[in-house]
């Protein structure tokens, strides 16, 4: 049952932080298809809308890895947030994919090449824990109003 169990995590957290999101109040948008790594479409006050991809790391990953996002293709979309959510570390991070594209690292070789990963967490293996890493703390969130209230691109 464990393979049932990580197979469907990702869709699990997905809706989670939607319902997250309409708990808050977000005008939300789902979209049936995920082609476009558009996970929801969130319709602003004035009237904007703005794409929402959502990204999600298990518990059950090696310790060090708790808040490692990797092989995730990207280039620069206007109007663009990410939400990566760290079960281990029970962490929200928001991103514009401006933020994300200054902030992670693109493989320049091998199987990979071209595709992005983000390391959010360091690890104390003397106390067995794994942080957020302070660089990245401006980027942890309790609520959803920085795609609210926030323009992605600049």
């Amino acid at each position: 049952m464990k393979y049932r169990h990580s197979a469907g995590f990702g869709k699990r957290i997905e809706f989670y932080i939607i319902g997250l999101m309409l708990k808050e109040g977000l005008d939300l948008y789902i979209p049936l298809v995920d082609d476009n790594a558009i996970d929801a479409i969130v319709r602003k006050a004035d009237g904007s809308f703005v794409e929402v991809q959502i990204k999600a790391r298990s518990k059950d990953i090696l310790f060090g890895d708790g808040a490692l996002f990797s092989a995730i293709p990207h280039e620069y979309r206007r109007n663009y947030w990410f939400v990566f959510y760290a079960e281990r570390l029970d962490a929200i991070l928001i991103m514009s994919s401006r933020d994300f594209i200054k902030e992670s690292v693109q493989n320049k070789t091998g199987k990979n090449k071209g595709l992005r990963s983000i390391w959010f967490n360091g690890k104390n293996t003397k106390e067995h824990k794994e942080y957020i890493k302070d660089r990245f703390s401006k980027y942890v969130v309790t609520d959803f109003s920085r795609i609210l209230n926030d323009n992605p691109d600049k």
